[in-house]
């Protein structure tokens, strides 16, 4: 069994549980908030009554950073997949492609940044062959998913259109 801290599961999203502690966490500050500005509003303004709301109020926002900073930063990043569901409408595609797109850079690279062909040299997740032609989508092609797939999908909209030509054409003939 895994210990209580904040659990990643396969598809790197936040447990469940990780996410009701931190919401609970939140919205108890938001209550503390508002209890101490509605205290502070009623009663007579005395200093004691002024610090005790300033402290209330302080220690809410305090809780809001500290609910926002333990939710774990996996569960903000967007996966390879993710980002190339967002690319797709500035290439003029809908999410009707994405699946053709999937089923491509699946079996080219799992959607592994990192893949490389040992026989070929094909790099990352469209397999750009040779590797450095990626730069010309950015200078950090090695490492960034987002760079390898803006020039894989430039390259898809160039030479077949749509992913789903491009899948076409991997099914037909072992590769794209």
């Amino acid at each position: 069994m895994p210990d209580q801290g904040f659990i990643l599961s396969a598809n790197r999203t936040a447990h469940p549980l990780s996410v009701k502690f931190a919401t609970v966490i939140a919205g108890s500050a938001l209550a503390l908030g508002a209890a101490a500005a509605t205290a502070a509003s009623s009663a007579p303004a005395r200093p004691a009554a002024a610090a005790t709301s300033r402290l209330a109020t302080t220690h809410a926002q305090s809780s809001v950073r500290l609910a926002t900073l333990l939710t774990p930063a996996a569960s903000r990043a967007l996966t390879p997949r993710q980002i190339a569901r967002q690319m797709l409408p500035s290439f003029g595609w809908t999410q009707r492609q994405f699946p053709y797109l999937n089923w491509l850079w699946n079996r080219e690279s799992g959607w592994n940044k990192f893949a490389e062909n040992p026989y070929s040299g094909a790099y990352g997740i469209p397999q750009a062959l040779p590797g450095a032609k990626m730069a010309s989508a950015g200078p950090n092609w090695r490492s960034n998913a987002r760079t390898q797939i803006r020039w894989g999908l430039r390259y898809i909209r160039a030479r077949y259109g749509s992913p789903r030509w491009a899948w076409a054409h991997e099914v037909a003939y072992g590769w794209y």
